[in-house]
């Protein structure tokens, strides 16, 4: 029921923090499932201090405007390229569509169709209902990466793009994208390759000598990327990114907006009204930690996730998936259901959608909360 009279602020903190007690938090380690984290303090600060921002009215916000193409410049170098075109957009399910709305808008075929792996995520789903677009799923190989043979065999004339994902949602299985590139040129058709959360961790895993396949734009079939500042980038959410090779994809997307305060602009992005404190806070990040500053955050992640994968292998009943690509660790128990439901039980942040338990080992993760899970998960399993 609307309120007839209001409450002072303290009453209606105290009411909040009653009602969201429930929540898992991100500082009590227990979240273990989750691709996001607890944004960097300076991140904050700068959410506070330009929340007011709109990059939906540029006009308006000239200066942060040109921040967020210098944030999208960033990003694009970091993927390879020296000059991208894109936005800092609401995450990963945006920037996807994005990229599927310009290869389709582009292609200009009656029943367009997408070929994409059956690990992409569910956001393709919502693009092909939303676009009219026919998914056509490309089977996986026993690593669990996109069998390439089969992507090409389901290449038609209606086909408006192939997607390859560089970091899985379940695995973190980062897909043959150079093959997968090759195949993009050879057929003169552009790919789309969902970095969502490998983007923030393979640049900087390759530096420091992890064997990970090329992804990026050095790769020259590669035309779109979606990376998202608000996973290992450690910017608060929301803060995904679209970036294109070249500026025809966005203006392929790109609707007129003749009333708004600050002057007639084109959009690309679905959402209208963009907060502008979330892409300044992508800029600062990047030019706070740089990208050492990243490289440690990475080897951190990548370290303990080899640690975390050893032990659980020392478990009589616990099956690993497959061996860590990233900082992702999924594993399985011969009764999954029962298990997930009595970690959940003691508190544990944790998913069994996919047949498999799967641990992301986030900046907030430390290896005490990993050892009082494994302690759990021993005790779970044995009984």
């Amino acid at each position: 029921m609307f309120p007839e009279r209001g409450e002072s602020e303290e009453e209606v903190l105290e009411e909040l923090r009653r009602k969201t007690s429930e929540d898992l938090t991100f500082d009590s380690g227990k979240i273990l499932g989750s691709m996001c984290t607890y944004p960097h303090p300076f991140a904050i600060r700068v959410i506070t201090e330009f929340i007011d921002r709109n990059l939906g009215d540029p006009g308006l916000h000239v200066g942060s405007r040109k921040i967020e193409e210098e944030a999208v410049g960033m990003l694009s170098n970091l993927l390879g390229l020296e000059k991208g075109y894109g936005h800092i957009v609401s995450g990963g399910t945006e920037a996807n569509i994005l990229a599927v709305r310009a290869f389709r808008n582009l292609a200009g075929v009656e029943e367009p169709e997408l070929i994409l792996p059956k690990s992409a995520h569910f956001s393709f789903i919502k693009a092909g209902e939303m676009l009219g677009v026919k998914l056509v799923w490309a089977k996986l190989k026993r690593d669990y990466s996109v069998d390439v043979k089969d992507v090409e065999e389901k290449i038609t004339d209606n086909t408006i793009g192939i997607i390859g994902i560089a970091g899985t949602t379940g695995l973190g299985v980062v897909d043959d994208i150079p093959a997968l590139s090759d195949l993009a040129l050879e057929y003169g058709i552009p790919l789309h390759v969902d970095a969502a959360f490998g983007g923030f961790v393979i640049p900087f895993a390759k530096a420091l000598g992890y064997d990970i396949p090329d992804f990026d734009f050095r790769l020259k079939g590669v035309k779109s990327i979606t990376i998202d500042p608000h996973k290992m980038g450690m910017v608060p959410i929301p803060a995904g990114g679209i970036i294109f090779r070249e500026k025809k994809y966005i203006d392929a997307i790109s609707v007129l907006a003749p009333y708004l305060a600050g002057g007639r602009i084109w959009q690309a992005t679905i959402t209208g009204t963009r907060p502008g404190a979330n892409a300044l806070a992508v800029w600062a990040m990047i030019k706070h930690l740089g990208f050492e500053g990243y490289k440690k955050i990475v080897r951190q992640a990548m370290e303990l996730s080899r640690w975390f994968a050893k032990e659980l292998k020392k478990i009589p009943g616990v099956h690993l998936i497959r061996e860590p690509v990233l900082n992702i660790v999924s594993f399985s128990t011969k009764n999954l259901e029962k298990t997930e439901r009595e970690l959940k039980r003691r508190g544990w942040g944790i998913s069994a959608h996919r047949g498999y338990i799967r641990i992301v080992l986030m900046p907030h993760v430390r290896k005490e909360h990993l050892e009082e899970f494994l302690g759990d998960l021993r005790e779970v399993v044995k009984e």
